[in-house]
């Protein structure tokens, strides 16, 4: 799932300069961009005009990937190459570049890839390289027990920080796995216990590439999709797909929400309240007892979220709804979803913030939730990777931010300077072990020093945090947190 959760300017676009973006007037020239067969086809590549975040024309390279005609009027459906998958959209011949045209391949009139059928390998490779977290072999990586020291940097530290042996704690930690439905596979035999919902890239086609719902209304909110979510082929045509904002159920029309809503008892998402405080609350729903709101939340979801994939058997799985009160009723805001029982240390399988609501502090409330259980449950935990784009930069601010509160709050005693371990503050967030230390390279905080590893605090890196901590309105009250864990290796409990 997942985990995108705010955007953020320039989110999915390359910078200026990179390779592929041409720029220049388009060429209306219809002959130097048709195929020996007489038209633009599938899998060719040629500039495409587009307004940016800052409302300025540009070219960037773009495949076309469909093509249909509309009262004699040809529509291309276009992905922009290195750009993220949401910015895809339908555009007509006049934003074409044809003079730069690039046709595929022969070898793509054959449908396979990696042995699996439905892909057209032909066209230029597709397959986006994940990037990858590397810590550079020149940075020391520190023991989680080290002794760590905070010196001045650049002679502009304000606070120093020594590491101390860390105590032993468990490390057992919940798995989580997105929860949905498999438009491929049908309805598995059996439910299954435990699996991640990572998408298997190997399993695109050209349909599931292509965003197939033009709008959502839900509640006072018209959403725009931004991927493919496996809904029933008869809804895909539709203008406009109606969802009931409480049950999540979707409807043809505005008459069939209407009727549906005469006889929907729910004012809230079902499963239980654990969290309220002001008009926030949070509700616990089991993939189990709560199947088919389960599985509608998965479709809406997948509207949004890229890197994971659907499934039907929704059983292993709990979902935490984010709700927002009003006088009627609780509507939904966000979500994410973890497995019940896991040999991975995730905590969460996929998050998602509704567009509606994004940039307004909702992501990192719900990254802060799934902590926060984390705690009472006694474990560490980490999201299930890939992150999103999105999903990357709200874990890295949240970490960030979670940690620097942690090291600016110590006291020294006896005037030497205040020590903590990793394994320490691990402990004290529940944040893994590794994306502590992740966290503290990518802040530039660690450093080796006669003999030991220390963390520096410059003054930029005070100011900035006590500036982001100021717009943090939004944080989780554990007292108002009624949650008890519950033991689901028992499988006579799901």
């Amino acid at each position: 799932m997942a985990e995108v959760v705010s955007p953020v300017p320039g989110a999915g676009r390359r910078e200026p300069g990179e390779v592929g973006r041409a720029r220049g007037p388009p060429v209306a020239d219809p002959g130097a961009a048709l195929s020996p067969q007489g038209e633009i086809i599938e899998g060719c590549r040629l500039p495409v005009l587009r307004r940016n975040q800052d409302n300025e024309d540009e070219w960037p390279l773009a495949e076309i990937l469909s093509v249909k005609d509309i009262s004699g009027r040809k529509l291309f459906y276009v992905h922009y190459i290195d750009f993220n998958k949401r910015l895809d959209e339908w555009v007509t011949h006049e934003r074409l570049d044809l003079k730069k045209i690039q046709f595929p391949k022969k070898e793509a009139k054959t449908p396979t890839k990696n042995g699996l059928p439905g892909s057209r390998p032909g066209s230029p490779e597709r397959e986006v390289k994940r990037k990858v977290e590397v810590v550079s072999p020149a940075t020391p990586v520190p023991s989680e027990t080290a002794p760590t020291s905070v010196f001045p940097q650049n002679g502009s530290a304000r606070r120093a920080v020594a590491a101390q042996p860390g105590r032993k704690r468990k490390s057992n930690c919940l798995g989580t796995d997105e929860d949905s439905q498999d438009s491929s596979d049908g309805i598995p035999s059996a439910p299954r216990m435990t699996g991640s919902l990572v998408s298997d890239r190997s399993h695109d086609d050209i349909v599931t590439r292509m965003k197939n719902i033009e709008c959502i209304e839900l509640g006072r909110h018209r959403l725009k999709p931004w991927y493919f979510s496996p809904y029933p082929q008869e809804l895909t045509t539709l203008p406009v797909l109606y969802l009931c904002e409480f049950c999540l159920k979707y409807g043809r029309s505005l008459k069939c929400l209407q009727r549906h809503l005469t006889k929907c008892d729910l004012r809230h998402p079902p499963g239980n309240e654990i969290y309220r405080k002001g008009t926030i609350s949070f509700f616990e729903i089991d993939g189990r007892k709560n199947k088919s709101y389960s599985q509608n939340l998965c479709l809406l979801a997948k509207c949004f979220l890229d890197h994971k994939t659907l499934y039907y058997d929704t059983d292993p799985f709990l979902f935490y709804v984010m709700t927002e009160y009003d006088c009627k009723g609780f509507h939904i805001v966000g979500y994410f979803s973890k497995e019940k029982e896991s040999t991975e240390d995730y905590n969460v399988a996929c998050i998602l913030t509704l567009p509606p609501y994004q940039r307004r502090g909702y992501g990192k409330l719900l990254i802060e939730f799934s902590y926060e259980l984390s705690k009472v449950e006694g474990k560490t935990g980490t999201p299930e990777k890939p992150l999103s784009d999105l999903g990357l930069l709200s874990y890295r601010s949240y970490w960030s931010q979670t940690i620097l509160e942690i090291l600016m709050g110590l006291k020294s005693e006896s005037g030497e300077r205040p020590q903590i371990t990793i394994n320490e503050i691990s402990e004290i967030t529940s944040i893994k072990k590794e994306d502590v230390i992740s966290t503290l390279q990518y802040l530039n905080l660690i450093n080796y020093y006669k003999g030991q590893y220390i963390l520096t605090l410059s003054e930029d890196i005070v100011d900035g945090h006590e500036r982001a901590m100021l717009k943090r309105l939004l944080r989780i009250d554990s007292k108002c947190l009624h949650f008890t864990p519950k033991d689901w290796s028992k499988r006579g409990k799901w």
